[in-house]
């Protein structure tokens, strides 16, 4: 049993290996524990949680992966919505159509890489129309120059990091992270805006 940021959980192994009981609770408990059943092919939950109406309330929220011609199937129930997803992935291109049940929004992400170093990414959605682009390019793993469009916020964009944007500032060169981006919204070019941000680390 561990404690840890006002959680308080306890894990059991059952007979067979790839299946799990966890029994979780905030610190102080206001209520009955969260009872999650891990299996190899993913995860179901109970949890009691508050209601306007129903003084008390179970939910059931659960996740299932299966692979499915050369990709992996992922079924997501949460709050009484289902989100259906398909990643199909290799090497160069990956592709991701989802939809969510009852309220069928349709969508779909583009993935394709031109190199070790060039990547293009796009997000379609169905129901809105709304689309957006990022094309990524680094230079090692200290520098990486990224542009792209939100049809949305109807914004273009492009930033620069000198640094590892993922990593820490403490691996980075002279221990610093850099960031430069402009933002430029496609209906008021002169409302253009330029920022920055710096992360430095010092060992004192």
């Amino acid at each position: 049993m561990e404690a840890q940021q006002g959680e308080v959980a306890m894990l059991a192994d059952l007979a067979d290996p790839g299946y799990k009981f966890e029994l979780s609770s905030a610190v102080p408990s206001i209520g009955l524990p969260k009872a999650t059943l891990k299996f190899p092919l993913g995860e179901i939950s109970l949890e009691e949680r508050e209601d306007e109406e129903v003084k008390r309330l179970f939910s059931i929220n659960g996740i299932l992966k299966a692979p499915l011609s050369n990709g992996i199937c992922t079924a997501q129930y949460k709050d009484e919505d289902l989100k259906l997803r398909y990643c199909y992935k290799d090497e160069e291109l990956s592709f991701i159509p989802s939809i969510s049940l009852p309220s069928n929004a349709l969508s779909f992400a583009f993935k394709r890489r031109f190199g070790p170093s060039d990547k293009l990414s796009y997000w379609y959605n169905f129901d809105s129309n709304y689309w957006s682009t990022v094309y990524k390019h680094t230079v090692g793993k200290d520098f990486k120059f990224k542009t792209g469009y939100d049809s949305e916020a109807r914004l273009g964009w492009a930033s620069l990091w000198v640094g590892d944007e993922c990593g820490k500032a403490k691996t980075a060169p002279m221990k610093m992270k850099v960031q430069f981006m402009l933002q430029v919204p496609q209906d008021d070019i002169q409302s253009s805006l330029f920022m920055f941000r710096v992360k430095k680390r010092w060992d004192i």
